[in-house]
């Protein structure tokens, strides 16, 4: 009868446990995050998330963002706000439970969520959760995760998500401890990894090259593999300052027209030309502004809208300033440098007295915000769009140039001014004319350069020079030189940069400029016209 009576309560017990209230079931799916040890809390983790429990998602939420708490006895708890509810069911538990603590977590815990997490999201229909969870463990490779990488590789049809698995599993085998028999798994995983690149593989595989406890020949392919990859992203790092010197290149473009017009036609050195291009900016930012205020609907089109009102208000100033000042400077070539330097400053403080002397931004519309990979350059939609737009103004220019009575006109004034008043060309008039079109110009300018710069007072002042050395280096008043010239020096400081230096970049530039001057005086496709050759 005793025996029978001590089975009796041992069934009991049993049941009580199994059965009891909140528990259900699957208790044992809960139990491992009722602890105070991180590797159970992990175990836990890799438990629930292969149970199927519904609750399983919640709880694991809940852990990850420091919501889940225990109690010794095994109770887990979810805080939602100043309520607490039973893991396990759900149901909100009223009063707290005594001896009630947080669920700790450390990297292991994390690295199990992310495994946990990428599990879930590697059978899902949708490509880019796939993709995402092949990333996810790639940058946090777990070695539990082989089989389950393994078993969706097998099936995987996506080629962007294969090969995100194929660099996840490369990733996770060379996190395992080295082992005899795992020698050829680890040489192609190395290889897997070398054809990949990337700063990501090449921090794994400069760990495996320094580990003591690694075969000879992985560590002897890893070496390989990083000086590889280290090479490849030198030329990558190449191209993608070439990339920038480009976006530069097609501001310093738009800004040099406008001399190379001004100085072609009128052979005016004009120093303000950089204040125009400032102007253009504030611009921008008052339409930006007013748009916001007035008719938000339209503020993502607030650039488009900016580009005609900067071109014609800043046109509108270079004919005053010709009309005003440099028409009575005409053959006077130092006092017209002094007296246009002297309005720069004008410009300079007016602008200061009326928005202030620090710094505003204009904001990059969404369409123009982001960016995307191309090999291993990145690519931002702000730099790549300045640089359409700059090709787009030089075709309209060239356009207006070949094709319009004022370009015309522009062009027999370049060429031979006497010639040209003889034939009956009012000279004045297309003196202004192109003053304001060359202003025009540099406001345009200066909606470009609000993309990825900051509008100030001095703006203007950054790019005045750079901008004649282009106008220089590619021939007065040739818009293909001024091309050549304007991407060859953009590219060229932004390559030099990384290499020597900001300042020794200008420094070799500007020295390069002068050597090759020196041999060729007008450039490098310099115009050509009896009034230039006579």
């Amino acid at each position: 009868m005793r025996s029978l009576a001590c089975l009796t309560l041992v069934v009991a017990f049993w049941l009580g446990a199994v059965l009891a209230p909140g528990q259900g079931a699957r208790a044992d799916d809960f139990a491992g995050l009722a602890r105070g040890q991180f590797e159970a809390i992990a175990g836990g983790v890799a438990t629930l998330a292969a149970s199927g429990d519904p609750q399983a998602e919640s709880v694991l939420h809940a852990l990850e963002q420091r919501r889940l708490f225990f109690t010794p006895s095994g109770g887990l708890f979810i805080r939602q706000g100043e309520v607490y509810r039973d893991a396990r069911t759900g149901q909100p538990v009223s009063p707290v439970p005594d001896m009630i603590a947080p669920v700790r977590l450390n990297n292991r815990v994390r690295k199990a969520l992310v495994a946990a997490w990428a599990e879930r999201d590697l059978s899902s229909p949708l490509v880019a959760k796939r993709l995402g969870a092949a990333e996810a463990l790639y940058h946090r490779p777990d070695p539990a995760m082989l089989p389950a990488i393994g078993r969706v590789l097998s099936g995987e049809k996506d080629r962007a998500v294969r090969s995100a698995l194929v660099r996840a599993r490369a990733a996770t085998i060379l996190e395992q401890a080295p082992a005899p028999d795992q020698v050829a798994a680890r040489l192609e995983a190395v290889a897997s990894l070398r054809a990949a690149g990337g700063l990501e593989a090449r921090g794994i595989l400069a760990s495996v090259a320094a580990s003591a406890s690694e075969d000879a020949g992985v560590r002897a392919a890893a070496r390989a593999a990083v000086s590889r990859i280290d090479w490849t992203l030198r030329v990558w790092g190449v191209l993608q300052n070439a990339f920038y010197g480009l976006s530069y290149g097609s501001v310093l473009l738009l800004a040099a027209t406008g001399l190379a017009i001004t100085f072609g036609v009128m052979g005016v050195i004009n120093m303000a030309h950089g204040e125009m291009m400032m102007i253009g900016a504030y611009v921008t930012w008052m339409v930006q502004q007013g748009i916001r205020m007035t008719v938000p609907g339209l503020e993502p089109i607030a650039l488009l809208i900016a580009i005609p009102v900067s071109f014609v208000v800043c046109a509108a100033f270079g004919v005053l300033i010709e009309r005003g000042l440099i028409r009575f400077l005409y053959g006077r070539p130092l006092e017209t440098l002094l007296a246009t330097w002297g309005l720069s400053l004008i410009l300079q403080q007016a602008v200061r007295s009326v928005f202030g002397p620090t710094n505003i931004a204009v904001e990059t519309p969404s369409w123009l915000s982001g960016s995307f990979a191309l090999g291993g350059m990145e690519i931002t939609l702000n730099r790549l769009g300045i640089l359409v737009f700059a090709f787009l103004v030089l075709g309209g220019l060239m356009l207006v140039l070949r094709r319009t009575a004022l370009g015309l006109e522009m062009r027999a004034v370049t060429q031979n001014r006497r010639m040209a008043a003889l034939m009956g060309i009012r000279t004045p008039r297309v003196d202004a004319m192109a003053f304001g079109l060359g202003a025009g110009l540099a406001g345009l300018a200066g909606v470009a350069v609000s993309q990825i710069d900051n509008v100030s007072p001095n703006l203007g002042q950054s790019y005045i020079i750079d901008s004649f050395m282009v106008v220089v280096f590619g021939g007065v008043g040739n818009l293909w030189g001024t091309l050549a010239a304007a991407m060859a020096l953009g590219m060229g400081g932004k390559v030099l940069e990384p290499t020597i230096g900001a300042v020794s970049a200008k420094i070799a530039i500007l020295v390069l400029v002068i050597l090759y001057i020196q041999r060729h005086p007008r450039g490098m496709f310099p115009v050509r016209g009896r009034g230039i050759e006579s």
